[in-house]
């Protein structure tokens, strides 16, 4: 297990001696985090694929594409953002000038999330750079080809003093948190969020924590199903229903139930053929633990449509529960799967109380 007091130290140094402060300095790294970009484009679709089985297609869009956006984004505005603010006086300060300087915090940790392994790891590390400060990265170790390759990249483009990635798994995560960071920035489960701010708390360390939780959705006979079905089902099948904001569980009226699964039945079949199993545009779940959790799901309620699974692949066809009760496993825990139960209620009021009471 590396040193990593003199990580954080060697970070500490460079931030201290003023390396980052600099718009200059900022613009150029940014530049360089979007060569990176675009230059092994490919190597990061064919990373992402390995470790989730991600279409080319997804992965540009959802992995690449959208930090090379925020890249040019924040280099845009970046002059603008970092200009001194004027606050408004009253009548003490009346006569005083007044300035606003936003100072970076100094060293930032960052770990980032194994079901976007590119995005979600590097996308702070956007503002992070953009704001002057250094940072310790940590890709996740359960998105193995995507951290070897960010680790292997990095240190090819950003300066190897202000930016370092640690890799590792439970262990040296819990090492590294016992380091003092000025700030944190942590994307994942709940109940790994509570330790990284139990570990912040030691130092008085702010932190973010990007979690996860359980989306709902309702629908009513109002709705244009065709529509409806095919945004929540794009929203659920998109990295296998590993996603954070992938809607978790519909509520609705009994009767609009037999028109969602029917239609939606329909454009499963459209986007993927009766092979689902075959289709190239659906992921894999991340791991062997993963998959047995969302496996057990399936015994809760009734399977309406999909239920297809396949342990060596770690693959389950997009499925649809009814007959789902509140009490069952599957409404207990954020799913992350491609599985998507349906409660009955009889109004939106009844459906709020039910969203309010979990």
């Amino acid at each position: 297990m590396a040193n990593y007091s003199d990580v954080v130290q060697k970070a500490r140094s460079a931030f201290r001696n003023g390396r980052t402060k600099p718009i200059d300095f900022r613009e150029r790294q940014l530049k360089q985090l979007l060569w990176m970009l675009e230059e092994n484009t490919t190597a990061m679709v064919e990373a992402v694929g390995r470790d989730l089985w991600k279409s080319r297609l997804e992965a540009l869009l959802l992995e690449i594409n959208v930090l090379i956006n925020e890249v040019k984004n924040v280099l845009f505005h970046l002059k603008e953002w970092t200009k001194p603010e004027k606050p408004s006086k009253g009548l003490v300060n009346a006569m005083d000038g007044l300035l606003i300087y936003n100072d970076p915090y100094g060293v930032v940790l960052i770990i980032g999330a194994w079901n976007y392994p590119i995005h979600l790891t590097l996308l702070p590390l956007v503002g992070a750079i953009a704001a002057g400060n250094c940072v310790i990265l940590k890709p996740s170790e359960m998105s193995p080809a995507s951290a070897e390759l960010l680790a292997k990249l990095i240190p090819n483009y950003l300066d190897q003093e202000c930016f370092q990635v640690v890799q590792g798994g439970v262990p040296e995560t819990t090492a590294l948190l016992k380091e003092r960071f000025d700030y944190i920035f942590y994307t994942g489960s709940a109940a790994v969020g509570k330790i990284v701010r139990a570990a912040a708390n030691e130092h008085l360390t702010p932190v973010t924590l990007e979690l996860g939780g359980k989306s709902p959705v309702y629908i009513d006979n109002t709705v244009d199903m065709n529509i409806t079905v095919k945004r929540i089902l794009w929203g659920k099948c998109i990295n296998a229903g590993q996603t954070c904001i992938a809607p978790d569980y519909i509520l609705c009226p009994k009767e609009v139930q037999s028109s969602f699964v029917a239609k939606a039945r329909e454009v499963l079949q459209e986007w993927y053929g009766s092979n689902v199993k075959s289709s190239p545009d659906l992921c894999r779940i991340i791991s062997d633990k993963h998959y047995k959790r969302l496996v057990s799901f399936l015994n809760n309620g009734r399977i309406a449509v999909g239920g297809e699974t396949n342990s060596s692949e770690r693959f389950i066809s997009p499925t649809i529960l009814v007959d789902v009760k509140p009490t069952d496993p599957v409404m207990q825990e954020e799913i992350f799967g491609p599985i998507l139960p349906i409660l009955n209620v009889d109004s939106p009021s009844e459906a709020i109380s039910f969203i309010n009471s979990r």
